[in-house]
């Protein structure tokens, strides 16, 4: 798994308190009963990590762990670049 996967899942259990056993990559946000606004605190809490602006439609609730981990990585890696 790529390391912005894990830091999803650190960001999950210690600032979200979601179970680790509970986080799969094929999971959704929304199996783990995740909402909307769920995943702006998370986005606002990726950015604050990693000091890149992560844009608010990157990830969905619908969409996998794994999915964000590599949206996310992708603009990471955009703004490193630039």
């Amino acid at each position: 798994m790529s390391t912005m996967y894990e830091t999803l899942v650190d960001l999950l259990v210690t600032k979200f308190k979601v179970e680790r056993d509970e986080i799969q990559p094929g999971i959704t946000f929304e199996e783990l009963e995740m909402d909307s606004l769920f995943m702006v605190e998370l986005l606002l809490e990726v950015q604050t990590t990693t000091g890149v602006r992560i844009s608010e439609d990157t990830a969905t609730p619908r969409d996998t762990i794994e999915h964000a981990a590599d949206m996310i990585e992708k603009q990471v890696a955009a703004a490193a670049a630039s």
